[in-house]
């Protein structure tokens, strides 16, 4: 793939990602308008946001790679966050309203250990009333907005690993590994109707969102920085970089102009990760052309078309 073409700093016609350490003053809609205007394209979208006041990853995908957020949208997170007992608010986070008196709990390791194992592997979940999950097609919280009562249905998700990384106080630091779609607002919640004294979010931060990570991410003012030097594509990662678990297959010329019109295309079958439901078809360069799905062994339908 080509260097990044970059017009008065501003990244041109190219595909990929940036990934943001999001700042907590500002919504996940709020970045990708700033990205927006400093990449000078409006082609920008993210893959998943993060509440208002939560900060760290949040990767944003440019031109072409937006057609690749489709397989992102149950990717896995990790997090880190600060847990704050002794009341409960009706966002479940520290933004929210206080909907409990306040209190000051004496807690310690042990019991707080045996609070969390519920919430560890496959559990359901109740969102928070504020959060974007619709219901009859509008978001749960302009509902909650309305003073509109919301009952949410239980989901299922995965949390894959539950670390109490330090208890101070009221107050425990808690590492999440878990599937998209996990609220860490509700684990909080729910932790505090567990232990009797009511609970809610104090601090968010995302470290990392499928394979893109917290070392990777920069702030806006950072990105901004670069744009003013005209190194911004320095930063993007290629379109064809994404999804790394997807294995590549090299195309011919030719077999390329034909998935370029939608046809399936043939690849080896004694290639590395056989049988996978999903390939990246890349050109001769390293250009991603298409994400193919299975539809026969060795034989695939272009699914997303670049």
């Amino acid at each position: 793939m080509g260097a990044p073409r970059l017009r008065h700093g501003k990244i041109v016609g190219v595909d990929g990602v940036i990934v943001v350490d999001k700042d907590s003053s500002w919504t996940s809609h709020d970045v990708v308008g700033k990205m927006r205007r400093i990449a000078g394209t409006k082609a920008i979208g993210h893959l998943g946001t993060l509440d208002p006041i939560a900060t760290g990853v949040l990767p944003l995908v440019v031109g072409r790679a937006t057609r690749l957020a489709r397989f992102y949208s149950h990717s896995d997170k990790i997090y880190e966050a600060t847990i704050r007992f002794g009341f409960s608010t009706d966002t479940y986070d520290r933004a929210g309203v206080s909907t409990s008196p306040e209190t000051t709990p004496e807690l310690n390791g042990p019991q707080l250990e045996r609070a969390l194992d519920p919430f560890r592997g496959e559990i359901l979940q109740v969102p928070p009333a504020v959060s974007a999950k619709k219901v009859d097609g509008v978001r749960a919280y302009q509902l909650a907005r309305r003073s509109v009562a919301v009952e949410l249905a239980p989901v299922r998700v995965q949390v894959h690993e539950l670390v109490l990384v330090e208890l101070r106080g009221c107050e425990a630091r808690i590492r999440v590994h878990c599937s998209g779609g996990t609220y860490i607002r509700s684990i909080a919640h729910d932790l505090g109707i567990v232990l009797g004294c009511g609970a809610h979010l104090r601090e968010l931060r995302r470290l990392a969102a499928a394979e893109f990570t917290i070392e990777q991410a920069l702030t806006v003012t950072q990105l901004q920085a670069l744009a003013a030097e005209g190194r911004l594509g320095e930063i993007l990662i290629p379109v064809a970089n994404m999804k790394p678990e997807f294995p590549g297959v090299f195309l011919d010329d030719s077999t390329v102009g034909q998935v370029r019109h939608g046809r399936d295309f043939a690849v080896s079958p004694f290639r590395e990760q056989a049988g996978s439901r999903h390939v990246k078809a890349l050109s001769a360069t390293g250009e991603l052309v298409a994400v193919g799905e299975a539809v026969l062994p060795n034989f695939y339908h272009p699914i997303v078309v670049l």
